[in-house]
């Protein structure tokens, strides 16, 4: 058993889990549609929750990260570097998100509404949850996970297909409700993926202490 990985495996799945039931609270506090950022929007009751939900996912994410450190694709093309590495990437970019939130309303940042403060705030997001489904199609290669790298491609087209469409919504300022709630969805969906592959992590570290979790063409 490789006890440090089934231990940061356990707890990076509690931290994100306990995340995506803050973020879920937070929402339900509030009387109106609204996409995930606004929860920590300045001005917002909800705003340090929010922020403490993304540092639980930074931190939870980069011990999921660690523990799946040796999960490589077996497609040359997606193994120039590893998933926990695009996890580390995308938690990175969460953590600058914590803290550059966006302004009250979180207004496009575009046109007569722009500001670098948005505008650096939905850069982040967007290279975070694109680092997310990166590594979620680079598992989806990883042959020694039959299960996982099933749950893995269809999990990354669902989240990629959701957020893209909620996101161009907001952006068209069409269907704002529906777009909020897509987003919504596709963040739970990464959430959840997230903690089965840490799951999947631990349930390995307690029967292969040495084998590796990759392969090679």
């Amino acid at each position: 058993m490789r006890k440090p990985e089934f231990v940061a495996a356990i707890v990076g799945c509690v931290l994100v889990t306990i995340a995506l039931v803050i973020i879920w609270a937070a929402r339900l506090t509030i009387g109106r549609e609204l996409y995930v950022s606004e929860l920590g929007a300045e001005g917002m009751p909800t705003a340090r929750w929010f922020e403490l939900a993304l540092v639980l996912i930074v931190v939870g994410g980069s011990l999921v990260a660690w523990a799946g450190r040796r999960v490589r694709p077996s497609v040359r093309v997606l193994r120039a570097w590893t998933p926990a590495i695009s996890l580390w990437v995308g938690c990175g970019f969460f953590l600058f998100a914590s803290q550059v939130t966006c302004t009250s309303g979180c207004p496009l940042p575009y046109g007569a509404t722009f500001t670098w403060q948005d505008f650096a705030h939905t850069t982040s997001a967007v290279i975070a949850f694109g680092a997310a489904c990166w590594a979620m199609l680079q598992t989806s290669f990883a042959r020694e996970h039959r299960a996982l790298a099933v749950v893995s491609l269809g999990m990354g087209v669902l989240v990629a297909v959701i957020a893209a469409t909620g996101g161009l919504f907001s952006l068209f300022r069409f269907e704002v409700v529906l777009g909020s709630r897509l987003e919504f969805v596709a963040t739970t969906l990464a959430i959840a993926w997230l903690v089965a592959f840490g799951a999947v992590i631990a349930w390995r570290s307690t029967s292969e202490p040495v084998a590796e979790l990759s392969v090679t063409d």
